[in-house]
């Protein structure tokens, strides 16, 4: 009886999630600007509705009654997994959620305003209240779990992942990029000596450039009558499994970027339309964590669609939709050159797939000290520039913008994320070399267009799975092993210096 309450209540915070899903994915592609206050209000009172629905006192009560009635291993794992979302939505009381609301609403309205200018000063006050908020929201989630201040708020992106376990991953793999980053840069410097960049035939008109992105989406499985595509400010994957909503940027100068971006949200989107059907209504049935979502973008953009296979099959089909004259006096390598490039900058979001690890362990290591009280906000400047100078050879002293306030993250609160962008590069290579070892005809498979094996295995052991596991145990379950870096060095060595 308890089980089916839990589940009856499930349906009614799927319906509310669809409708809060639908109108924040309409707010950022067509609305209108005169529409926004009034959205705003409507999405705040489904948020306050869900809240108040997914939080009820009784909900504790039902969840003791039904642990005694389910029934099958799905059904305790579908419990355990409400219970762990049940708990971290009431372990923090109203008064602490609105007190934190009101300083990451100031401090990101704070950080629009003074960015542009890297105005640190002016900044840090608002950030210094954030992380204060920040520590304190570490020790309420540690006492309800019983995790550290910072797995605790590691678990809220990537349940099962702790510190101690992805620490040592980061340091192995830290180690490895200080020495090949700058041995592949000469590697490819030599390439680019003898046979230089060349200069895209611009220009290609984005309808042009929807059609090829559609062509490529629909052949890597995307299914168009549960999805779309459109145009945004910002390329995301939203919406909800039976709807997934993929936005793109279009440039008329070049078409690589807005393709790539498209190929990354194909990965998002393929997974949210892999997941269980039967357990859409429950969090059981939800996709695992930041990290695994990250792998499936990853997995598709980096492992597949940057592959020098994947583009004997394209090259032909970019023709097709952007004319012949797209790629005219161009082979293979000329665009290999363009995707594989490394160049190591400031910025973490334009950074390619070997420095950008390297940005993401400067902020694992940072805002670890930052929640145990070790860092203290008004040195973020300070330890920022000598990692970066130490990681990636660049200096950002007296340049917060493309420093310390370049993301939203920290002026958001969103300690305990960062994290989850480097376990998704690894997860990702670590699951093709664990399909390469059941499909050796893999890159045949890619070389002519073939994605239909590749999707199975992942729908097998990644999507069908859903959140029926911690994190780590679902890799594990998945590849046989718990989280490597071997398996995306190997890859790095493969792309770069071969």
């Amino acid at each position: 009886m308890s089980f089916t309450r839990i589940e009856d209540l499930g349906r009614k915070l799927e319906a509310l999630d669809h409708a809060q899903a639908m109108l924040g994915v309409d707010e950022a592609v067509q609305m209108p600007v005169g529409g926004g206050e009034k959205r705003a209000e409507a999405m705040a009172m489904l948020a306050g509705l869900y809240h108040e629905l997914a939080a009820a006192p009784e909900i504790a009560d039902w969840i003791v009654a039904a642990e005694g009635e389910a029934r099958d291993a799905t059904q305790q794992a579908s419990l355990r997994e409400f219970k762990r979302v049940y708990e971290n939505l009431t372990c923090l009381s109203a008064d602490f959620v609105r007190r934190k609301v009101n300083a990451r609403v100031r401090c990101e309205q704070l950080w629009r305003e003074l960015r542009p200018s890297g105005n640190w000063p002016a900044f840090l006050p608002a950030l210094e209240g954030v992380v204060a908020l920040t520590r304190e929201e570490a020790g309420l989630r540690a006492a309800a779990s019983g995790l550290a201040p910072y797995d605790a708020l590691m678990e809220q992106f990537d349940p099962g992942y702790r510190a101690a376990d992805v620490g040592p991953v980061f340091a192995e793999l830290k180690a490895f990029l200080k020495g090949f980053i700058p041995e592949a840069i000469a590697h490819q410097s030599e390439k680019l000596a003898k046979r230089p960049l060349k200069p895209f035939n611009a220009p290609f008109p984005v309808e042009r450039q929807k059609a090829l992105g559609h062509a490529m989406m629909e052949a890597l499985g995307f299914d168009f009558d549960h999805g779309r595509l459109d145009i945004s400010h910002h390329p995301f994957c939203g919406g909800v499994p039976s709807d997934v909503r993929m936005t793109t940027r279009y440039v008329t100068a070049e078409f690589l970027s807005s393709l790539m971006g498209i190929l990354h949200e194909t990965g998002h989107g393929l997974y949210e339309q892999g997941l269980p059907k039967q357990w859409s209504h429950m969090p059981v049935g939800k996709a695992r964590g930041m990290a695994m979502h990250e792998s499936q973008s990853l997995f598709v953009e980096m492992q597949v669609a940057r592959s020098p296979e994947f583009w004997e099959w394209a090259m032909p089909i970019v023709g097709q939709h952007l004319g012949p004259e797209a790629l005219a006096g161009w082979d293979i390598e000329d665009l290999l050159a363009h995707i594989h490039r490394i160049r190591p900058g400031l910025i973490r979001v334009d950074a390619d797939e070997a420095t950008y690890p390297l940005h993401i362990v400067l902020r694992f290591e940072m805002e670890q000290d930052l929640v145990s009280g070790k860092l203290a906000p008004k040195d973020i400047p300070e330890v920022w520039d000598a990692k970066m100078t130490e990681y990636l050879g660049l200096s950002t002293i007296d340049d917060a913008k493309n420093g310390p306030m370049q993301d939203v993250h920290w002026p958001s609160g969103a300690f305990g994320y960062f994290p989850s962008y480097t376990q998704g590069a690894l997860i990702a290579a670590q699951l093709r070399a664990a399909i390469e070892r059941t499909q050796p005809s893999l890159r045949d498979d890619i070389r002519n267009g073939r994605f239909v094996g590749l999707n199975d295995w992942r729908r097998e052991h990644v999507w069908s799975q859903a959140s029926l596991w911690p994190t780590p145990e679902l890799l594990e379950r998945a590849t046989g092993e718990r989280l490597q870096a071997k398996y995306f060095v190997a890859h790095l060595k493969r792309r770069y210096l071969s």
